[in-house]
This record gives structure tokens, C-alpha cells and sequence, in this order.
């Protein structure tokens, strides 16, 4: 088992040193452990950490005729033995470990960053661990609030409301929660992206963000005061705006982020423009995450057909991310 020592701070690895980053392998039944094992056949700027079992990447890798040669692994033993597709609670914990062990290495500085492979909500939550998604562990683990957006097909989409039904958004808003995402997302747009003066389209929640209060309220009793008070401020914010219209070439122009209201009043549209080259970015932590854009793929898992394009792009987007906070922070 690969070892290092814990004492470290990010701050003191330097500047010039290529970024360390944690790349857990995600639910082993599903297709992370493959994304994973492509990791050994492309260079990137950065020393990788492949988080998993190393006899369970080593099998994988050879039911798909390649080698973990080349991969530098931390070795978390797996709950159980696993096989390709089936799911098997017993391997909750274990791929709960690997979010810890990132987790726990990004807080003492052992890497500079975490990229999350695919994990299967469901499975956990079979195991008795209730589990919401790597969004909200993150968040609890590190005591942060957080906010959740995708990137890709030359957008930033992020969400004031992550996974919650439907019926639930309208009471999850209001004018605080409201602030703090805004916040988050400038504060990170800055810092971790390199970007002065950070532009932010704003959806309403309602059909036409609320047709002047005929559709709905939200938009004039929590939305439009938020902007204007955060705009006084000297953040760079338009809306509310009609999401139907939202995401046309005209208003993403002047936009460096889109700020949707809820899951699917975002994602559709920034998947369809980057499915399988997305990432998922969760703004606000102590530390830096990015993740796939994908799911478990069950039925892919060890037949040699899963893509590594959205991880590639997750890491690649890690290491940008990682030298923009070193320039913020003046170690550039």
C-alpha cells in the first residue's frame, strides 16, 4: 500500500510543482474503475492518484486487455469481491472510504485537488448509509456550503437547488440561501477560474420568470431583490430571465455563468450541448472537486466500450483550476 506523509500543507507544495490530484474510482460494478485504468494511456500536466482496490483495477484492466502499469494507485481495500454490473450494498462503505480519503487528503494538503468517478446513489443508500449524492457529502464532510455546476459545450450552469423533487424547489427558496449561492459562485469564478469580473445570468423560476407576477411570485418577492441588492454591491448579475429564452446565443454572449433555479431547468440543456465531454464542479469548497458528467453505466462496465472523455476533461479542468487558486493566492 502506497504511503506519504500527512504533514504537508497545500500551501507549502509550491507553485511550480504539478498539481497532486485524487481521482477516486467511484462504485466498482459501474464503469469507474475502467475510466480509471484509460487514465495510464494519456499524459496530462499533473501527478495522478488513482483511489481504489489494486487487485480490483488490476482484473479490471485485464478483462479489458490493458495494465494498470504506468498508474500510481492508493490502495483502499474493496468490502467485497465485485463483479462487472452487479451491484452489491456490502461496497457502500468502500466507495464512501474513497470520497474520505480525498476528502481527508485535499483538507491536509497530501493533493491539491479530487476528481469523483461516477457512484450509484442507490447501492449506498441499500447499504443503510443514507446518501444523496457526492454533492451534499462533500458538503457535510467539509463543512461547506456549496453550490453545484456543470461546465462544458462553452457553458457554466449552476444550480440554486440541487437534488430535490420538483414540488420542493419553490420552499427551498428564499432570499438568503439565494445570496449565498451568488456569492459562492463569484467568489469561486474569481479565485478558482481566473475571471475578474464574473458575469451571471439568472433564471426566473416560473414560465416567463413569471409573467409580472401572473405565473408566480418568486421572481419579485425573492429573486429580483437578491440581484439588486447584490448588484449595488458591484456584481455583475441580469435576470431574472425567462429560461425558455435564457439559453440562446444572444444572452450566453454576455454571460460567463448561467444560474438556474433548479436540476432540470439547466442541465438538459448544457448536456445536451456536452454530453460525455461535461464536468461536474461543486463551487464553495475548501478545496477543489470536479467530477464526470455521467452515471455507473452498469451495463458498460468491462466490455471495453465506456468513454474516459468526461474524466479526462474533469482533470484537465482540475489542473486549470488549480493554477488559477495559485496565481489568486500569489504563488505565480
Amino acid at each position: 500500500m502506497p504511503s506519504w506523509s500527512t504533514g504537508s500543507r497545500r500551501a507549502e507544495r509550491g507553485a511550480s510543482q504539478p498539481p497532486r490530484i485524487a481521482v477516486t474510482s467511484g462504485e466498482p460494478a459501474g464503469i469507474g474503475p475502467d475510466i480509471c485504468i484509460a487514465l495510464a494511456e494519456r499524459e496530462f500536466e499533473a501527478e495522478l492518484v488513482v483511489l481504489g482496490d489494486q487487485s480490483l483495477l488490476a482484473q479490471r484492466a485485464a478483462r479489458l486487455n490493458r495494465s494498470v502499469d504506468g498508474l500510481r494507485i492508493r490502495h483502499i481495500p474493496a468490502s467485497a469481491p465485485c463483479t462487472p454490473g452487479v451491484l452489491d450494498p456490502a461496497n457502500g462503505p468502500y466507495v464512501l472510504a474513497l470520497l474520505d480519503e480525498a476528502i481527508e487528503g485535499c483538507l491536509a494538503g497530501r493533493y491539491d485537488a479530487m476528481v469523483t468517478a461516477p457512484v450509484q446513489k442507490s447501492v449506498i443508500n441499500d447499504a443503510g448509509i443514507a446518501f444523496t449524492g457526492h454533492t451534499e457529502y462533500l458538503a457535510d464532510r467539509a463543512g461547506a456550503e456549496v453550490v453545484m455546476m456543470l461546465a462544458g459545450g462553452g457553458l457554466r450552469v449552476a444550480l440554486a437547488t440541487t437534488h430535490l423533487a420538483l414540488k420542493d424547489v419553490p420552499g427551498a427558496l428564499n432570499r438568503d440561501a439565494l445570496t449565498r449561492v451568488l456569492r459562492i459562485i463569484d467568489a469561486d469564478l474569481r479565485r478558482r477560474f481566473g475571471i475578474a469580473e464574473p458575469r451571471v445570468l439568472v433564471a426566473g423560476l416560473n414560465p416567463h420568470a413569471g409573467e409580472s407576477g401572473y405565473l408566480g411570485r418568486e421572481e419579485i418577492d425573492i429573486i429580483t431583490p437578491v440581484l439588486d441588492a447584490l448588484r449595488a454591491e458591484g456584481m455583475r448579475l441580469r435576470g431574472p430571465l425567462p429560461a425558455d429564452t435564457l439559453f440562446t446565443p444572444r444572452h450566453l454572449a454576455e454571460a460567463d455563468c448561467v444560474l438556474a433555479m433548479y436540476h432540470d431547468q439547466g442541465l438538459p440543456v448544457l448536456k445536451y450541448a456536452s454530453f460525455g465531454r461535461g464536468v461536474n464542479i461543486t463551487l464553495g469548497l475548501p478545496f477543489i472537486r470536479t467530477s464526470v458528467d455521467h452515471g455507473t453505466a452498469l451495463d458498460l462496465a468491462a466490455t471495453g466500450k465506456a468513454d474516459p472523455g468526461s474524466l479526462f476533461e474533469a482533470i484537465e479542468t482540475a489542473i486549470d483550476m488549480v493554477r488559477h487558486e495559485r496565481r489568486a493566492r500569489g504563488g505565480q
